[in-house]
């Protein structure tokens, strides 16, 4: 059984990754406790994400377009598009992630983790971290 990350209300559970897949994709679930969601919008250079709601709803906002994602809905967010999520309703929230290629792995979700739980997670650290590992941060004007 593969060990959850946990931070700021999100836990992730990694089923496969790049590593295990050749490359080939980083496969995960998040759940999304209500009023979680990713602290920093971004882009990713180098892979594509295809995102499958499980259960409860998901908003996420993808080039400034919000879309909600409910159990059986998908959306793709193409590399290059700036996007984020929130879990904007009283209940828990899972999706499943499809990251291809399998680039990013578990060590960007497990050092923000240790940002986030260690009360370390100002925007410049979190951002050093996102940029180490191919996120590109937009930051809100």
């Amino acid at each position: 059984m593969p060990t959850p990350i946990r931070f700021g209300g999100l836990e992730l559970c990694f089923l496969q990754d790049g590593q295990g897949t050749g490359g080939g994709l980083d496969l995960f679930t998040t759940a999304v406790q209500p009023g979680a969601g990713m602290p920093i919008a971004h882009y990713h250079e180098s892979w594509d994400e295809t995102v499958y709601g499980l259960s409860g709803t998901t908003t996420w906002t993808v080039a400034g377009r919000d879309v909600a994602v409910d159990p059986g809905a998908s959306i793709f967010i193409p590399r290059g598009v700036v996007h984020g999520f929130a879990n904007r309703l009283d209940q828990a929230a899972v999706f499943l992630s499809i990251l291809t290629p399998g680039v990013l792995g578990r060590a960007y979700f497990e050092e923000t983790a240790a940002l986030v739980n260690g009360g370390h997670a100002n925007p410049e650290a979190m951002r050093a971290v996102m940029l180490r590992h191919g996120l590109v941060p937009v930051m809100p004007t």
